[in-house]
């Protein structure tokens, strides 16, 4: 049985590309480390510690010189099976979550199933290819990372929005608050496994 008291896990992961060690507490406040090199990243990151209210620590190093595709992505990774491992056997958790979130001229709208099944629905289109030095179709490949290696189904969808940055960071938050609703411990069901399998390993 997952402990609401050890919630937590570290990942290390190293290849010839990148270099990253990532922590979470899924039973935190949203305080958060992060350092990836890439300042946009790195924000967006922030949002989702804080907004899920996801202690974490994200230390990642990549090959930068060529570009930010490898550490975006396996940061992703990492990200993922950090929460997966800390999930443990999903015991008790509200499983679902949906949310319509807002951001001055932008709403997007995420929902989520803990299944166990890794699958991304991305309806997310930017009008420019960077913000700043940052790709926006990283974006899409971060979250592939994450519900891959989290075992989650994500839908996004930017429903309008013209500024690119507020596209951006509305993905991230919106992700960030339906995966806080998501792992919390729902009181009445708190031993049980929230499946009719008896699983949520897949």
């Amino acid at each position: 049985m997952t402990s609401v008291n050890t919630r937590n896990a570290k990942i290390e992961r190293t290849t010839k590309e990148t270099s990253i060690a990532v922590s979470v507490n899924l039973d935190g406040t949203g305080a958060f480390d992060v350092s990836t090199g890439i300042g946009f990243f790195d924000h967006m990151l922030e949002q989702l510690s804080r907004h899920s209210l996801i202690d974490m620590d994200i230390k990642a190093k990549g090959d930068l010189h060529i570009d930010d595709h490898h550490t975006v992505e396996d940061t992703g990774i990492a990200i993922g099976q950090a929460i997966a491992k800390a999930l443990g056997d999903r015991r008790g958790i509200n499983r679902y979550a949906s949310l319509d979130l807002a951001m001055d001229e932008t709403l997007t709208r995420a929902a989520l199933d803990i299944s166990g099944r890794p699958f991304l629905i991305w309806q997310v289109e930017f009008s420019a290819a960077k913000i700043g030095t940052f790709d926006t179709e990283l974006v899409r490949e971060f979250f592939q990372a994450l519900a891959q290696n989290a075992g989650i189904t994500l839908h996004v969808s930017n429903l309008y929005g013209a500024n690119n940055h507020h596209i951006a960071e509305t993905c991230f938050k919106a992700v960030a608050r339906t995966l806080r609703h998501a792992i919390e411990t729902d009181p009445r069901q708190k031993d049980a496994i929230p499946s009719t399998k008896g699983t949520l390993k897949g």
